[in-house]
C-alpha cells in the first residue's frame, strides 16, 4: 500500500506534470470506484488543475474548485502517461479504473490488482466532504512533540496499531510503523499509553526521521519507480529472514490476519520473539 511518502512522491510528481493544464475528460472503466455522483465526474471536463495536495494516504487534484481526490488502498496504483493511447476506456472491458485525459493529452490511469477491490474516487467540492478525509488524525510530520505525548497517553492498544490508525496520525501504514518501531526500539505489542518519556522521544524522533527520509527518496522520483524507492529503503519490513541492519539478528516476522509485521528482536524486544497469534506461538 502507499503511504505518506509515497503518496507526497505522487503529489510532488503530478504537480510538476499537471497544475494549470485543462482536463479533457475523465473515462471511467469500473463503476464501483466512483463514491460519489454529485458533482458528476463529467463535470471536471474543460476545467483546469489549480493545486495538487495531500490528505494522508489520499490524493487531491483541486480542479477549479471541484476536487477528485483518490485513495489506491492496498492494491492500486497511478499510472502515468506522457501520450495517453486514443482509445476511450469503456467500463467493465479494461483493467483501468479510471483515466484522466488533460489537454495535452497526456494523462494517467489508475489501476487495481487483485480480487479485493478497494480503490476509492470522490468527486467533491471539499475535501471536507469525504468521510476517510475528515475522520483523519494529524500528519504526523506537523504534530508537536506535546500534541504527539497526548495522543499515546490517552491510548491502551498497542503501538503498532495506534501508528497505523488514520484516525489517530494520517499517513502511516504497515511498512513505515515496522520501520519507525525498530529505529525506536520498540516492541510492536507495547502499549501506547504505558510509553515512558523516553521512549516517546525516541519514537517521535524515529516517526520523523524515517518518513523525512523516504519523501527525500522519493522525491523527484516518476511515478512508476516510487514503489521499487520505497522497497529499497525498508530496513526490516519485507526482510524476514534477513540480517537486522542495525545488530546483524535474523529479522522476525508476526502474521495476523491477512498482513505480516517484521521486527528485530534483539533490537526491540531484548531478544525474545514475539508470539505469533494466527499459529499460536512463539517463532523459533
Amino acid at each position: 500500500m502507499p503511504e505518506l511518502p509515497e503518496v507526497q512522491g505522487l503529489v510532488d510528481f503530478l504537480r510538476s506534470r499537471v497544475l494549470d493544464l485543462p482536463v479533457a475528460r475523465v473515462e471511467l472503466g469500473s463503476f464501483s470506484v466512483l463514491k460519489t455522483y454529485d458533482p458528476p465526474v463529467d463535470s471536471l471536463g474543460g476545467l483546469s488543475v489549480t493545486g495538487v495536495t495531500r490528505h494522508g494516504k489520499w490524493v487531491d487534484l483541486d480542479v477549479d474548485g471541484i476536487h477528485l481526490v483518490f485513495h489506491l488502498s492496498r492494491a492500486g496504483w497511478l499510472r502515468w502517461s506522457e501520450a495517453l493511447p486514443q482509445t476511450v476506456v469503456r467500463p467493465g472491458k479494461s483493467p483501468i479504473a479510471l483515466r484522466v485525459r488533460f489537454a495535452d493529452d497526456s494523462g494517467f490511469d489508475l489501476t487495481e490488482a487483485g480480487t479485493q477491490k478497494r480503490l476509492a474516487v470522490h468527486v467533491v467540492r471539499d475535501p471536507q466532504d469525504v468521510p476517510g478525509i475528515a475522520s483523519l488524525g494529524p500528519d504526523p510530520l506537523e504534530i508537536s512533540r506535546a500534541d504527539f505525548g497526548a495522543l499515546l497517553h490517552e491510548k491502551r492498544a498497542q503501538i503498532k496499531g495506534v501508528l497505523r490508525d488514520q484516525s489517530v496520525l494520517a499517513g502511516v501504514g504497515n511498512a513505515y510503523s515496522d520501520e519507525v518501531l525498530h529505529a525506536a526500539k520498540l516492541s510492536p505489542y507495547a502499549v501506547a499509553g504505558k510509553l515512558d518519556d523516553a521512549a516517546v522521544d525516541r519514537l517521535y524522533a524515529a516517526l520523523r526521521d524515517i518518513l523525512t527520509e523516504a519523501i527525500s527518496a522519493a522525491s523527484g522520483k516518476p511515478a512508476k519507480d516510487l514503489k521499487d524507492a520505497k522497497r529499497a529503503g525498508m530496513r526490516v519490513h519485507g526482510r524476514t529472514g534477513e540480517k537486522c541492519p542495525v545488530c546483524g539478528d535474523v529479522v522476525r516476522e508476526v502474521s495476523f490476519a491477512d498482513r505480516s509485521m517484521q521486527y528485530c528482536a534483539t533490537c526491540q524486544t531484548g531478544g525474545k520473539p514475539l508470539a505469533d497469534r494466527r499459529m499460536s506461538r512463539l517463532l523459533k
